[in-house]
């Protein structure tokens, strides 16, 4: 707590808590009366202390809070580079535009194409080609049938990747996963410690 600054808030708190005390005192309320709503009100001082001295730390929760109900969690993007902090559950997820809509992905360097659900392709406009025979995937959940797609346009902040090639399937679940062909429309991609770093082209 830096003393400089919280002085003058100090000295206002224990000012309005006197004249409470005075103006409690000169309503000549009995003495079991008083001494609760003493008490009361201390607490309700004291709370708002803690609050606005504690304001930082309260504002950097409640961005976390956002952070995680946006999905942006761990993500920072800025002009030079995107850098991802590894998940509770091991893996790292980066929230993109896909025709300007936000949608989630994980990152796996053992997936060869990007992969987007039945859902989120419907739902954001990517471009499915429905002729010809679907394409046969291996992935983790046995083999499964897609189709080949593209998106017209991925955002990431200021970065952004054209007619980017996708795989659609009903089959891949809710998760929708940036694959290789992600990271090579990329200069260069790294991973050190629990830190994915993201350098566009």
């Amino acid at each position: 707590m830096n003393v400089m600054e919280d002085g003058p808030s100090l000295i206002w708190g224990v000012t309005c808590a006197i004249l409470l005390i005075a103006s409690l005192a000169a309503r000549r309320l009995p003495l079991g009366q008083l001494a609760k709503m003493i008490l009361a009100w201390v607490a309700i001082f004291a709370a708002l202390f803690a609050i606005f001295s504690f304001r930082f730390e309260f504002q950097a929760i409640w961005e976390r809070v956002k952070a995680d109900f946006s999905g942006v969690a761990g993500q920072n993007v800025s002009s030079e580079a995107i850098t991802l902090l590894r998940q509770d559950d091991g893996h790292y997820w980066l929230q993109v535009m896909v025709n300007g809509n936000p949608v989630r992905f994980m990152i796996d360097s053992g997936a060869t194409t990007t992969a987007v659900n039945a859902n989120t392709a419907a739902a954001t406009g990517v471009e499915v080609d429905s002729s010809g025979y679907p394409i046969i995937l291996d992935t983790a959940n046995g083999r499964v049938a897609a189709k080949r797609g593209s998106i017209k346009t991925l955002e990431i902040g200021p970065h952004r990747i054209l007619d980017h090639h996708v795989v659609v399937s009903e089959n891949f679940g809710e998760t929708n996963v940036l694959g290789m062909n992600f990271l090579d429309s990329l200069q260069s991609w790294k991973v050190e410690g629990n830190v994915m770093t993201l350098q566009p082209s």
